[in-house]
Formats: C-alpha cells, sequence, structure tokens
C-alpha cells in the first residue's frame, strides 16, 4: 500500500503535478500550520514530525504539520506514518516550495523551517505567543539562542550571516540579528501578502524585506539551532562546495533589487546638493576661494553631478512607489509633487534656462560661430541656464511617469483588496 502510494507521488513529480496525502487522524481546524520544505529526509523526518507535535503540545496549540516533499527515498511515505500531511511537488527549490504550499495551509498561523532537526521543534511556543499577542512576524536567531558546537560551519557564523544580515539592517533600516535562519513564524495573512516570487534560497531574504515593506509588525525571539544527525548531510554539502556562495550571492541580489532607493535616494540628495551649490557659486564668472578658483570647469563638474544627483532623486522615488506594498509612497510622493505646481515649476525651470543661455548663443552666432574667450561671466551664466533646461525636462517626464507608476499601484492594492 504504501509503496504504490510512494510510486504514485513520484509519476505525480514527474508530470509536473502537485497532490496532497492526509494522514488518517488528520487534523480539522488547525490553528497553527507548520510548514517544512523536504528533499530526501528519510532519515530525519519521522523525529521531526515527532518534535512538532510534542511542541505543539507543550504550546497548548491545536496545529498541523504539512511537509512539502520533492524527494526520492521515503521521506513522503514516513512524515505521512507520524501523522503529517504531505504535499507532493516537483523539485523545483525551496522558495516555490512555500508558494506551492500556500493554497494548503489551514492554519492562521504559519511556522517553517528544516526537516532535519537542527532546528528545535519541540521548543515553538515563543513563536506562538508571540503570534498570539499581534505579532504579524516573528524571525528566530540563533545568536540570540543557542548555537550546538560543529552545528554552524565557520564560513557561515562568522563570515556569510552577519555579513548579509548587517547589509540588509543598513539598506533597509531594520535590527534583525539573524536573517538567515531558517525557523520564523507569520500569520497566514501576512505570507499571501508577500507574494513571494523567489524560487531558491533568496526566499528568506524577500520574506524578511518585504515584512518591512508591509510594515508588518515584527519581533525575534531565541531559538536553538543543533548539528546534523548522525549520517545526514546538508544540503550545501550535497550541492558541493560553491553552494554556500551562490545562495549568498541570490540573497545579495533580492536585497538590492528591492532596496535599490538605498543607492539612490540620499546619495542623489548629496551629488544634487553639491552640484547645485557649484553651479550656482561659479554663476557670476570664476570666483576665488581661498588657494582654490571655481572656472567653468568647476561649474561643468557642478553641472554634472546635479544632474546626476537629480536623476538618481527621481529615480528613487519611483523605487519606493514601486516598491511600496502599502499604497502610502504612491500617496506621499504625489502629494509632494501635484501635477499643476509640478507642471507650472517645470515651466518656470524652461523659461529660465532659456533666458539664461541666450545671451551665449547670441554672442556665439555674432563671432561667426567661435569664442575664444572661456572665462566670462555669460559662460557660467550659460550653464546654469542648461541645468535649468534638462532640470526642467527631467522634473516633467519624472512627474508623468510618477502619476502613471502611483495610478497603477493604487488600483493593484485595490484589486487586491
Amino acid at each position: 500500500m504504501e509503496s504504490a502510494s510512494r510510486l504514485r507521488a513520484a509519476n505525480l513529480r514527474e508530470t509536473g503535478d502537485v497532490r496532497l496525502l492526509c494522514p488518517p487522524a488528520d487534523a480539522s481546524d488547525p490553528e497553527l500550520s507548520i510548514v517544512i520544505p523536504a528533499l530526501n529526509e528519510e532519515l530525519t523526518v519521522g523525529l521531526f514530525v515527532d518534535w512538532c507535535k510534542e511542541g505543539l503540545e507543550r504550546a497548548g496549540a491545536f496545529g498541523e504539520v504539512l511537509i512539502v516533499d520533492s524527494s526520492r527515498d521515503k521521506t513522503a511515505e514516513i512524515a505521512l506514518a507520524h501523522g503529517a500531511r504531505v504535499l507532493c511537488v516537483p523539485k523545483r527549490g525551496l522558495g516555490r516550495a512555500y508558494i506551492d504550499a500556500l493554497p494548503y495551509i489551514r492554519g492562521q498561523y504559519v511556522l517553517m523551517g528544516d526537516a532535519d532537526c537542527t532546528y528545535d521543534f519541540r521548543e515553538l511556543a515563543p513563536f506562538l505567543e508571540k503570534l498570539r499577542a499581534g505579532y504579524e512576524y516573528v524571525m528566530g536567531s540563533r545568536f540570540r539562542g543557542y548555537i550546538e558546537p560543529r552545528a554552524m560551519p565557520a564560513l557561515h557564523r562568522y563570515l556569510g550571516t552577519p555579513v548579509t544580515t548587517w547589509l540588509l539592517n543598513l539598506i533597509y533600516g531594520t535590527h534583525f540579528s539573524d536573517i538567515h535562519c531558517g525557523m520564523r513564524g507569520m500569520t497566514t495573512e501576512a505570507l499571501q501578502r508577500m507574494d513571494l516570487a523567489s524560487q531558491s534560497w533568496e526566499y528568506a531574504s524577500e520574506m524578511v524585506l518585504k515584512s518591512v515593506q508591509l510594515e508588518l509588525r515584527t519581533s525575534e525571539v531565541p531559538v536553538r539551532f543543533l548539528r546534523d544527525r548522525d549520517g545526514r548531510q546538508s544540503h550545501h554539502k550535497r550541492a558541493g562546495w560553491l553552494s554556500p556562495w551562490k545562495a549568498a550571492w541570490i540573497n545579495l541580489q533580492a536585497m538590492f533589487e528591492n532596496g535599490a532607493d538605498f543607492f539612490l535616494f540620499r546619495p542623489g540628495l548629496t551629488l544634487l546638493a553639491i552640484g547645485v551649490a557649484m553651479v550656482l557659486a561659479s554663476s557670476g564668472g570664476p570666483l576665488t576661494v581661498g588657494p582654490v578658483t571655481l572656472s567653468i570647469y568647476w561649474s561643468l563638474l557642478g553641472l554634472t553631478l546635479a544632474v546626476v544627483g537629480l536623476q538618481s532623486f527621481f529615480l528613487a522615488c519611483l523605487a519606493r512607489v514601486l516598491y511600496d506594498r502599502t499604497g502610502k509612497q504612491a500617496v506621499r510622493w504625489t502629494v509632494r509633487f501635484p501635477y499643476t505646481r509640478t507642471c507650472l515649476l517645470s515651466g518656470g525651470l524652461l523659461l529660465a534656462g532659456l533666458g539664461l543661455t541666450t545671451p551665449l548663443v547670441q554672442e556665439y552666432l555674432q563671432s561667426s560661430l567661435r569664442l575664444k574667450a572661456v572665462l566670462e561671466p555669460s559662460r557660467h551664466l550659460a550653464i546654469t541656464g542648461l541645468f535649468c533646461v534638462i532640470s526642467a525636462f527631467m522634473t516633467f517626464t519624472f512627474l508623468l511617469v510618477l502619476r502613471a507608476l502611483a495610478n497603477y499601484v493604487t488600483r493593484t492594492h485595490q484589486n487586491r483588496g
């Protein structure tokens, strides 16, 4: 009977289908769903399911264990025999496993982790306490809890996890201590709102950064991290020495792709302020400040910095609207750039720019298209005028794209609501 079930599950995986296998004593109306991807974990999955049940009993909770299985060994049969639900899916990546599982989650809360008994699910009560208290996303922290000797490779413990955690905190203004901890809990509603897209290891960073973008009420709890059972080899070791580096790289990619405004907003404003100051300071002609003479070359440098800064600032505003999952940023930036006032500002900059550059154009035409002197005030004023013209064009086109993007984001939120 079990062999036939295993064969059917294997055949389903080969055709790309998904099938749910339920134990005889299946839980109904669970409060907590423990959702665990598994790949060839027959050595530990039975004990893991038992740990989950013990943890639920200690926490005074009624829950279910849902194993998202893409194995070719007896993981599914063992998990089913120990009372877990098993969702048979093709092998498509760790992040994809959670996407596949979402329609089958029945609990109000979700707890995630690994089926290898490295996270002690007998101690799941702190997660449930936080979730019951109103927190929407609860991260486990191995560094604030306990790490058993030889449980975490030195490369992960002292370099990979601390560095990527520091980077994420820097980019998103968070205070997490262990963004790669696999044991994490959230409300089912929060998981649905995250709308996960990551197919592989980067799901870990995507969840964390989306918890920030969604402005979820977030907390951390310490967890116990244990070393692999004798005879078991971690997935990174199975995949080869390059696997941890690939995982780190795709996690960084997820951080950067969803946090481009970090590299644009403040740097852009800084460049804009420096560039505008340089252009204005030399608008009246060469200006000597101590040993330095602000000549036309300084004006050109200021123009370059100001244009790059303004473009970076506008891109950052658009990125914030695009990343925002609450709809607040769309309102914020359309209010700060009202249509009529911004159009008038663009028109004023255009006229001012044309007015400042006209004398230089006239002089150029009158001199038979030759200009020998380069230090006269008209040249410097022309550079200021060029900046005004460029700013006028960039501001107007930014306004149009901003409003189009804000309208799209607003409609998307309304449709989801």
